[in-house]
């Protein structure tokens, strides 16, 4: 008898538990959901919007709608329904673009045999998050030209502060009239690491295509594989991006089948871009993305208003080093091993202007601005040729002076 008077509170007290987690759980979830997208406004790139928002204990579901601030409004509309359990929440849904009427009409007509969907599981405990997405093959067209992509895989996962995606693309082929380009496959690898609305962050993407094939009645070229890493700090000082480009075998398929005419690397690192201005510029995007719309995401004038801060990233004088140019080309017998730097000089930016930056005499004041030199060591004599210089010279410095070129001392050709 005593033991069946335990029951009922042993019962009572299981459901109070389970209740309490599931209460948690969903609880958690809408928190991480909250923080997620907040993470995703504080880059200053994009305009986030929850247009719906039901959450529940047993399920939640919801509707976010991402669109870019700047150039021709789109949207991606995203529809999730989570599931809550004690430990884990699965999620699904759809994904659908949207172009206004303006875009529309420019890019053409989207085919898409279904809306894309995604699969993801939230952990309560840890917040670990992971997302799914197989994308099926679409097509768009217009007036003869076609952008057509052969489905894609990518999954999205991370906790806040660090998130990583990788993308597996099938093949993508950009048709125009006679022209073919064909990339493919393909694989994304991206690590983005950030504290609070991004005051600092540090994003690392790798992209490697396995090949490349571009087909035209004047031209037809592959290139095995091409491949581009990089890597982007904003620290206290500063925003650094350092990039290094792989280029292999480049062929000309109708001429020269056998021998490349290009292959190599390229290393560079661009940095001094004042940290401070930086951060006002993306503040200053998120409060242009809250005034914005869906339909217009920033109002007319928006680089007028950026302009200020974007000229006061430039107040450290920004440098780009080039590493290293180790190209060669066996078809042609030359091999380049160069290196060196360009730097700004940012005295009186606000004799310059971005608006107004393709309007003479603007685009001679922004040129003047910049020197620096470049040094290819052991450069053929037929390179010396080229510029007009003794057949002996072995070592060609470049030097930028206030926008204009010399080589060796001496003015650039014209070519």
């Amino acid at each position: 008898m005593r033991k069946e008077r335990l029951i009922v509170p042993a019962i009572a007290v299981v459901v109070v538990i389970w209740m309490a987690a599931q209460l948690l759980s969903s609880v958690l979830f809408e928190r991480s959901m909250h923080q997620a997208l907040e993470d995703l406004k504080a880059r200053g790139e994009w305009r986030v919007q929850r247009t719906e928002n039901d959450p529940g204990w047993l399920t939640s579901h919801g509707k976010v709608i991402l669109s870019p601030l700047l150039g021709r409004p789109w949207r991606l509309e995203v529809s999730y329904r989570a599931r809550h359990g004690i430990l884990n929440t699965d999620i699904e849904g759809t994904l659908m673009p949207r172009l206004d009427t303006v875009l529309q009409r420019a890019v053409g007509d989207v085919s898409v045999p279904s809306a894309p969907r995604w699969q993801g599981r939230y952990q309560t405990l840890s917040g670990h998050t992971e997302l799914r997405l197989a994308l099926a093959p679409l097509v768009i067209e217009q007036d003869g030209r076609y952008l057509e992509v052969r489905g894609a895989r990518v999954r999205l996962e991370g906790v806040f502060g660090d998130w990583r995606l990788r993308g597996l693309f099938n093949e993508l082929v950009i048709k125009d009239r006679d022209a073919r380009l064909v990339l493919g496959p393909s694989v994304l690898e991206s690590r983005y690491t950030y504290t609070q609305d991004a005051y600092h962050f540090n994003q690392h993407d790798r992209l490697h295509i396995e090949s490349l094939s571009l087909t035209h009645p004047d031209l037809n070229l592959t290139v095995t594989p091409l491949e581009l890493n990089s890597d982007m700090v904003l620290d206290e000082q500063e925003l650094r991006i350092a990039s290094e480009l792989v280029v292999g075998d480049a062929i000309l398929t109708d001429e020269a089948p056998q021998a490349p005419i290009l292959r190599g690397r390229i290393e560079a690192e661009l940095s001094r871009i004042d940290a401070d201005a930086v951060r006002e510029v993306i503040v200053q995007l998120r409060q242009e993305a809250a005034r914005g719309s869906v339909e217009m995401p920033v109002e007319e004038g928006l680089l007028a208003r950026l302009e200020p801060n974007l000229l006061q990233t430039l107040k450290a004088s920004p440098r780009l080093d080039i590493h290293a140019i180790d190209m060669e080309s066996p078809l042609l017998g030359i091999d380049i091993d160069a290196n060196g730097a360009l730097f700004f000089d940012p005295r009186r930016l606000e004799a310059l202007s971005l608006i107004d930056a393709t309007h003479e005499p603007m685009p001679s004041h922004w040129r003047s601005r910049f020197e620096g030199d470049i040094t290819w060591q052991n450069a053929p004599p037929v390179a010396a040729l080229w510029l007009g210089l003794p057949l002996s010279t072995r070592s060609l410095t470049f030097d930028l002076i206030q926008g204009n070129w010399r080589v060796n001392g001496r003015p650039l050709p014209n070519f």
